[in-house]
């Protein structure tokens, strides 16, 4: 079950004044008496700099002597009470703020336009929208609100959104909001492994490198996006396994059929990051410790003034040393021997630090958010296996950073009412390296013997890269009236990779170019009959052409590199629709017929563990999607929510990575034809506000499809076959306990369980090799449990975890083996309206 957070506020919080003196001299002195002793050992000294020049700048910035912009002020009651936490903004537009501890608000009125909507919104009530006209008579609101007890009960139960409009899209989707894991360690990779149909495959601890799974369609097939950007080669540095939970409000799952307006060449769907708030003004910063000396930090930090002026700093930093033990076969360096023993990972630690800052204007005439901003970021990790783990090293790594700038541009009602549009751009000019210049043989215990110099442990080298990335997106809807709207999507992406090898300077193959320029176009359009029913249909156009080379050959004349030049284009189609049979009861249908265009990486490699195949060919799928969602409510006190979904997949091409012949490489192949039916379900209950209970369960049915092998008459030998290294059978359960008032008024209390069960699977092909020598994934269960006390409606909080309580051995990707039982704290502290 998802609650809305509890924001304590200072006194008077809401009041006139109060947007100007978030990062007031009080503010910085109570946020030095209570957080700086307890983490100023552990937050970089970094992170606490640039805190301080950042509130430093945003006192000046209040106390400067601009011109104040015109404002309105109100309080928000029930039944002559007043009502915290409600939601007040102008529709169409991104200023908003919530109400305060004793209702009250105080709201900027943006300027250029003759005609304002007040909307005052919170779950569990009826929304109120009052007409305003500019320029504005009246300076104080007092808005009644009604308890709206279908929705108040629909929130106790629901477990997977606290934002219905997500839901009730004629998509599968589920939207997770992730407040309620903001005083957890995770980060996003393993807040989502908790979504029905979605399995998040590690190689290791913290930092590794990472597969995610959904509904069967694997690794880039889905698609990743961060307030609706593509998360395209962004590096290393910023991936969602780094990216702390606490970056994002809500976690947006399409399974299957993509909403045109994501502009994405998805195969088997999306995920999108939400980070956007209504808040103006807040301050959320938390440290955690825990098993294998990991460290990790976050501050998030906002500020908006009254004439519109935003910055906004998220930064963030994850330390690890990874020296969990494994259960491996120890080679004796002399004599070639092995012998099975348990022994901790000793070349496997992991950093990485980011920060993200945007600056700019909002509730403008011209803008509703103009933003420009600049993500950087490093990151640097020991590599201790290959592909497998029969191979280990001592002193091989990788590094790399993320040196991007962006810009944001949105505006509703552009020229005229109903228009809306959103332009975003970016350009990465982060590098990739993996430095392998020792020349030893290592052992699980450390040990070594030298090898013939120069030389590596795998191959010698200290190639690096710079993937010059360019992203610019496009969305322009309109809404003709209530019933029908039409939208324009259009991604376009440049891609150009150089590197240089210093360890073999005469390697001319490193310094050749290799590029891309992708573009993906949609158009939709949206029926909306009523409120039981809605329609969408779209196309989408999508283009790749790429320049890199051929297989190397020799001649008299020197070496030849052949240039590969090739060209893909192709039209896409879909549909999805959603009905509800009765007011609780809903019914989505969507087709697709989509096309997943080959990634960088899988074109050219990653210089360490992934080869590049230029020869690889674009996927495409028949995608249908069948759900039904049921809300079944029993009075104010129980709740009942079951949800289900069938999934068909009729892949041709379908891209999948198999090892090379020695194992130590892995390597994208098409896989001709590939068929999936597959199901997941989730049941989940709540007992009024004090516990929630759910269970999810997946089984997909993955096959080769491929009769005949190209260029063969015979049947091939692994047709019908389960794909390999693959879960078929997965779930998970989680119960939660909440305590309200536990020692004091404003005080709470959760207990929670988490419990993760994958089924045994094959590591290759079922049908090949004899029964008692093929290489297996255990059956697996893990369990977590979770202890987390808030204070002051959660602005001081402190929560302890416990991972994999019976030290279970858990194993992914090629049998690499992930961490046993460890044990972490988090201190957390948040400010913000």
């Amino acid at each position: 079950m998802i609650f809305p957070v509890n924001i304590a506020r200072p006194e008077g919080g809401g009041v006139p004044g109060v947007q100007a003196g978030l990062f007031s001299a009080g503010f910085r002195r109570r946020f030095l008496q209570s957080v700086i002793p307890v983490c100023c050992g552990r937050l970089p000294v970094y992170f606490l700099a640039v805190f301080f020049l950042f509130s430093a700048f945003t006192g000046l910035r209040a106390q400067s002597g601009a011109r104040p912009q015109a404002f309105i002020t109100g309080v928000v009651k029930c039944g002559g009470e007043p009502v915290e936490m409600a939601s007040v903004y102008w529709a169409g537009t991104a200023v908003g703020v919530s109400t305060g501890r004793d209702g009250a608000f105080r709201l900027n009125v943006p300027a250029g336009r003759r005609t304002l909507l007040l909307t005052v919104a919170l779950i569990g009530y009826r929304t109120v929208e009052i007409p305003v006209e500019q320029p504005v008579t009246k300076s104080f609101f007092e808005i009644e609100l009604e308890e709206d007890t279908h929705t108040l009960n629909e929130v106790m139960i629901v477990g997977k959104s606290a934002t219905r409009k997500i839901n009730e899209l004629a998509y599968n989707v589920v939207a997770v909001e992730v407040k309620q894991f903001h005083n957890s360690t995770m980060d996003l990779s393993h807040a989502l492994d908790r979504v029905s149909g979605v399995r998040i495959r590690e190689s290791g601890g913290t930092g590794s490198s990472f597969n995610f799974s959904l509904n069967g369609f694997t690794g880039r097939q889905v698609k990743f996006f961060i307030d609706g950007i593509p998360m395209e080669n962004f590096g290393s540095s910023f991936q969602i396994n780094n990216i702390p939970v606490n970056l994002a409000e809500r976690i947006e799952v399409y399974k299957g059929v993509v909403p045109v307006s994501f502009g994405a060449d998805a195969l088997g769907g999306a995920i999108n990051i939400v980070t956007g708030s209504r808040m103006n003004n807040y301050f959320d910063a938390s440290y955690s410790f825990g098993s294998f000396n990991t460290h990790k930090s976050c501050i998030n930090a906002g500020y908006t003034s009254p004439q519109g002026f935003t910055v906004q700093a998220n930064l963030f930093q994850n330390y690890s040393d990874n020296n969990y033990p494994v259960d491996v076969d120890v080679a004796d360096l002399s004599t070639g021997l092995y012998e099975n023993r348990r022994v901790k990972r000793f070349h496997d630690n992991y950093r990485n630090e980011t920060l993200i800052v945007n600056a700019g204007v909002t509730g403008k005439r011209y803008a509703d958010r103009l933003l420009v901003g600049v993500t950087l970021g490093q990151n640097r990790a020991d590599i201790q296996t290959a592909a497998r783990m029969d191979r280990v090293f001592g002193a091989r790594f990788r590094r790399g950073n993320i040196v991007m700038p962006s810009i944001r541009y949105a505006k509703k009602d552009l020229f005229v009412r109903g228009l809306d549009v959103n332009v975003t751009g970016n350009y990465n000019l982060g590098f990739e390296q993996t430095v392998d210049t020792v020349a030893r043989q290592y052992n699980w215990l450390g040990e070594y013997k030298e090898k013939p110099a120069p030389g590596g442990e795998l191959s010698r080298t200290l190639y690096r890269y710079n993937n010059h990335n360019g992203l610019l997106t496009a969305n322009v809807a309109y809404k003709i009236n209530a019933r029908h709207s039409v939208m324009f999507n259009d991604v376009f992406n440049v891609f150009d990779r150089t590197g240089s090898d210093a360890a073999n300077p005469d390697n001319e193959e490193a310094r050749l170019p290799r590029k891309t320029v992708k573009n993906v176009a949609g158009l939709g359009y949206k029926f909306d009959y009523s409120e039981r029913w809605n329609t969408s249909v779209f196309v989408k156009y999508f283009t790749q052409s790429t320049s890199s080379f051929t297989t190397v050959y020799y001649t008299s004349a020197g070496t030849v590199y052949p240039e590969l030049k090739t060209r893909f284009d192709r039209l896409g189609y879909g549909l999805a629709s959603a009905y509800f049979l009765m007011t609780d009861l809903q019914l989505k249908f969507s087709y697709e017929k989509s096309y997943r265009l080959p990634e960088n990486e899988e074109l050219f490699g990653d210089a360490n563990t992934l080869l590049g195949n230029t020869e690889l060919r674009p996927e495409s799928s028949d995608n249908v999607n069948v759900g039904l969602n049921w809300n079944i409510v029993a009075g104010r006190d129980h709740g009942l929510i079951f949800d289900g979904n069938l999934v068909v997949r009729n892949a041709v091409d379908y891209i999948r990575p198999q090892q090379n012949t020695n194992g130590t490489h892995q390597v994208m192949t098409n896989q001709r034809d590939v068929m999936n039916v597959g199901y997941n379900g989730e049941v989940r209950y709540s007992f009024r506000r004090l516990l929630t209970a759910g269970v999810n369960v997946t089984y997909q049915n993955l096959r080769n499809n491929t009769r005949y092998e190209e260029g063969s008459t015979r049947e091939s030998t692994v047709y019908r076959d389960r794909i390999p290294n693959m879960p078929y059978l997965f779930g998970n359960g989680d119960v939660n306990l909440f305590f309200p008032g536990a020692g004091g008024r404003h005080n709470n209390l959760s207990i929670g369980y988490n419990l993760l069960f994958v089924y045994e699977y094959y590591l290759r092909w079922p049908s090949q090799g004899a029964a008692g020598s093929k290489y297996t994934i255990p059956t697996q269960l893990s369990q977590d449990v979770n202890v987390t006390y808030a204070l002051r409606d959660g602005r001081y909080n402190i929560s302890a975890e416990c991972r994999n309580i019976t030290d279970a051995g858990l194993y992914d990707n090629f049998s690499l083996q992930k961490p046993g039982r460890s044990f972490s704290v988090k201190l957390r502290y948040f400010i913000g309206r």
